[in-house]
C-alpha cells in the first residue's frame, strides 16, 4: 500500500478493517495533508482515493476504501455490535468455547490450525459439497490441488495424513469409477465448521435468539455448507483475514489463533464483570490444551512480546495492547455478521433442497 501526497511518502499498513490505517512512520509533519492512497490487497482490489491525517499515526479511510466484500450496512452493523453492552462478555465465551478440548485423539489444534493446512481443509469440503449439492466437479485430488494452488506434493502429503487421521475417506465417482473423489468426514466437517459455528452461537446469545441458529448447524450437512458458503466467498473476494494483519501473522503459525484466543479470554477474565475465568496462561497448560510442545507455546509468546502485542508471566497475562484486542474484536464482529447471515440463509431453506447427489 503506497502512500503519494506530493510533499511525503510513506509505506503504510493496514491495521485491521476498522477503516483505519496506521502509518509505518511519524507523519506528524504531514497532518491535515489529503493522501492519494491505492490498496493493493484482493479484499480492496481496484480501489483507491483521498484519505486525510487526522492524528499521529492514524489515516481515516473515506467510504470508499472499505472492502468491496463489506458494504455500508455491514460496516453498520459491526458498531452496532460492538456497542452493545453485553458484547464483551460474549467475546469471552467465544474465547472460552473455542479453545475446549475436542473429543478427537488426533491433535486437531496442531494439524488444522495454520493457514495453509486449514486452507486444505477448508477448500476439501467446498469441493465436497459443490460436487454432491451443487452440481460441482468430482472433487479429485487433482481438482484440490488446482484449486489451493500452492505446491501440489504438500497438498497430497496433508490429504494423505487426514486419510491416516479418518477426516477423509475416498469413494469412486458414481459416473466414472476412475475418479477417485475426496469425502470429508464429519469429524472434519465439525473442525472446520467449529469456528463459524461458535461466531453463530456469539451472535445467538447477543440477539437472545431462541431456538438458537447454532443449533441447526450441529447437523454435519448444514455445517458443511455453511462451509462451502464461506469457501465460496472466499474465492471470489479473499481471505476473510486479510485487512487483519496481526490475526493473519498468527493464524500462519501452528496454533498461533488459538493462543491468541486464549490471551484474549485472559483479558476479558480481568477487566469484565463475570467473564468466564480464564485458562492459566503457563507454558504447560497452553501446550496440554492445544496439544503442541512447550517451547513451541514459549516461542509464540516470546515473538508476541517482541511484537509489543501482549506479555505474560507464569500463568498470568500482564500486558494486552489495546489496539490489538480493538483489532481482534472488529474481526469477530465481521465473522458474527458474515457466519451469522450464512447460517439464516441456510437454515431457511427447505430441507433437502440444494441436494444433488446421496
Amino acid at each position: 500500500m503506497k502512500l503519494d501526497s506530493g510533499r511525503a511518502e510513506c509505506e503504510f499498513h493496514h491495521r485491521s478493517a476498522a477503516v483505519v490505517l496506521r502509518v509505518g512512520s511519524d507523519p506528524s509533519h504531514c497532518l491535515g495533508t489529503v493522501f492519494r492512497l491505492d490498496l493493493q490487497s484482493p479484499n480492496f482490489a481496484g480501489i483507491s482515493g483521498d484519505g486525510l491525517a487526522i492524528g499521529s499515526g492514524r489515516i481515516r479511510i473515506k467510504k470508499a476504501f472499505r472492502p468491496t466484500m463489506l458494504g455500508d450496512a455491514f460496516f453498520s452493523r459491526i458498531y452496532e455490535i460492538i456497542n452493545k453492552p453485553e458484547f464483551r462478555i460474549i467475546m469471552a465465551g467465544y474465547c472460552r468455547d473455542a479453545i475446549e478440548p475436542t473429543e478427537i485423539v488426533w491433535p486437531t489444534h496442531k494439524m488444522l490450525n495454520r493457514a495453509g493446512r486449514y486452507r486444505v481443509s477448508f477448500m476439501l469440503i467446498h469441493n465436497d459439497h459443490a460436487w454432491r449439492h451443487h452440481g460441482g466437479p468430482p472433487p479429485t485430488l487433482t481438482t484440490l490441488q488446482a484449486l489451493i494452488g500452492s505446491s501440489a506434493r504438500q497438498t497430497a502429503a496433508f490429504v494423505a495424513t487426514l486419510k491416516a487421521a479418518r477426516f477423509v475417506t475416498v469413494e469412486a465417482d458414481p459416473d466414472d469409477a476412475r475418479l477417485k473423489c475426496l469425502r470429508a468426514a464429519s469429524p472434519l466437517v465439525a473442525e472446520i465448521g467449529r469456528s463459524g459455528r461458535l461466531f453463530v452461537a456469539a451472535m445467538d446469545r447477543l440477539a437472545d435468539r431462541q431456538p438458537a441458529l447454532a443449533g441447526a448447524l450441529a447437523e454435519p450437512e448444514r455445517l458443511g455448507e455453511l462451509v462451502y458458503r464461506s469457501a465460496r466467498h472466499v474465492l471470489r473476494h479473499g481471505m476473510l483475514t486479510e485487512p487483519f494483519p496481526r490475526i493473519l501473522a498468527l493464524t500462519n503459525r501452528d496454533c498461533g489463533y488459538p493462543l491468541l484466543v486464549a490471551v484474549a479470554g485472559a483479558q476479558y477474565a480481568a477487566s469484565v464483570p463475570d467473564a468466564p475465568a480464564a485458562t492459566p496462561l503457563s507454558l504447560r497448560v497452553l501446550a496440554d490444551r492445544l496439544r503442541v510442545s512447550r517451547a513451541h507455546v514459549g516461542n509464540l509468546l516470546q515473538e508476541a512480546e517482541a511484537a509489543g502485542w501482549f506479555r505474560t508471566a507464569g500463568r498470568s497475562l500482564t500486558y494486552f495492547d489495546p489496539s490489538l484486542l480493538e483489532e481482534f474484536e472488529l474481526w469477530a464482529a465481521c465473522q458474527m455478521i458474515f457466519y451469522d447471515d450464512l447460517a439464516s440463509d441456510i437454515c431457511a431453506e427447505r430441507p433437502g433442497q440444494e441436494a444433488v447427489r446421496a
